[in-house]
């Protein structure tokens, strides 16, 4: 019987190895990006930091050197470094000046979730006309694939898990489908960090009024250098204390609660209330606002927020490792249709934020809540600012509750558009 290691044809297959490949492509990244060289300045305005934190790992994948299906280091970052994060940036954050935001946030995550419901009919219908070949029947049928996405890209893992189920996928489609779900979905979380570095001149194009997301920013910057001091080996120790202490008692309540959810309520799925990921998140996320009314937000001072940003860098790097750029070159039909539904999504997201002269900010998060959900939403928002990152944790959360429910209409509308072309 071949074991993992054996079964893949990846040049590395240590995870010890690969986690120091990840670390040491950090440590490159903010290395170059501290150069002083007129021409490494430009290059970093053009291309921030972060989207190579993101972009360079992906590589690793796309070539052959790691297979991100053999290696648990995604995992291992989003059940511990993405909770721990959560707590971390949020426990630094004031939650007051973060809920007089507005409603912006919310008009666009909702506006998000009508362009995914949206996107994956019309991208179906072009299919049924240009290639109507292309439609398949019983499991294999393209509608139910597609069906599985929406319900990823409007709430998360969980929520495609159960479309699944619902829909009766077969398993071919289905492994098309999650690749065109993880490529799109970061080549467009990509953009979404290049927005993030270049916000002031998106908001003038959308001649947006960002000064709330300006005074959150201003506020959480000013108590930072108010409180900033040279941490000292205690208050590292804290900082871990709070943030893995807090991860373990979210794991120890997330895990029984969703079983009992599970077992007690049919309703439960639908909701992605059966899902430990969802209650880790929302639990962590509690913990972390809690926390944030005490006397441990003053573990900003020697540097909460900026080793939760460290676990979300290492977040960042573990998740490109899931972009195989390659892939599109196997099902290129497929990685089209996905292209165009994200178009869909991604031009009512712009005509929204054009129309209410939204912040790039609520264009970022509101779509990363619904494409990325909250191993992505927390991130972008936190590459606008890492005190921002809970309005990423809200908004994702929101995404998990309707997500398998908008997924589901989503998913009979392609059914009769697959019934019509048939």
């Amino acid at each position: 019987m071949q074991t993992e290691a054996e079964a893949t044809t990846a040049l590395i297959t240590n995870d010890a190895v690969v986690l120091g490949l990840l670390a040491v492509i950090l440590g490159g990244v903010f290395w170059a990006s501290s150069l002083s060289h007129p021409w490494v300045k430009r290059f970093f305005t053009v291309i921030p930091a972060l989207l190579l934190c993101y972009f360079l790992p992906s590589l690793l994948t796309t070539f052959g050197v790691v297979d991100p299906e053999t290696s648990r280091l995604y995992f291992i970052a989003s059940r511990f470094l993405l909770p721990a994060a959560l707590v971390l940036l949020t426990v630094s954050a004031d939650l007051p000046a973060i809920a007089g935001l507005g409603p912006k946030a919310v008009i666009m995550f909702f506006t998000g979730a009508v362009g995914v419901m949206l996107g994956g009919p019309i991208a179906l219908l072009l299919t049924s006309w240009i290639a109507p070949d292309l439609m398949g029947a019983g499991p294999e049928a393209i509608w139910r694939g597609m069906a599985t996405v929406a319900g990823s890209w409007i709430g998360g893992s969980a929520n495609q898990t159960a479309l699944y189920e619902i829909y009766g996928a077969g398993p071919d489609i289905f492994s098309i489908f999650i690749a065109v779900d993880v490529v799109v979905a970061n080549v467009w979380m990509a953009v979404v960090l290049w927005i993030a570095a270049n916000q002031k001149k998106v908001d003038k194009l959308f001649r947006a009024d960002a000064s709330a997301v300006d005074r959150v920013r201003d506020k959480a910057e000013a108590y930072e250098l108010e409180t900033a001091r040279i941490p000292s080996l205690k208050d590292l120790i804290f900082i871990l204390a709070v943030a893995f202490g807090a991860v373990g008692l979210s794991h120890a309540i997330a895990d029984p609660l969703s079983a009992w959810f599970g077992a007690t309520f049919p309703w439960a799925q639908r909701l992605s209330f059966d899902s430990s990921f969802f209650w880790l998140v929302f639990i962590a996320t509690v913990v972390g606002v809690a926390l944030s009314f005490t006397g441990a937000r003053k573990l900003q001072g020697p540097g909460a927020a900026k080793v939760g940003s460290v676990f979300v860098y290492m977040l960042v790097a573990t998740v490109g490792l899931n972009m195989n750029i390659g892939a599109i070159l196997d099902s290129p039909v497929y990685f089209l249709i996905g292209g165009v539904w994200m178009l869909v999504h991604v031009a009512l997201m712009f005509a929204m934020a054009f129309l209410i002269r939204s912040p790039s900010f609520f264009l970022g998060v509101g779509s990363m809540a619904n494409i990325g959900g909250a191993a992505s939403a927390p991130v972008a928002a936190a590459a606008f600012h890492p005190s921002l990152a809970p309005v990423g944790v809200l908004l994702a959360v929101l995404g998990y509750i309707i997500g398998t429910a908008a997924g589901w209409f989503t998913g009979l509308v392609m059914m009769q558009i697959a019934a019509g072309a048939g």
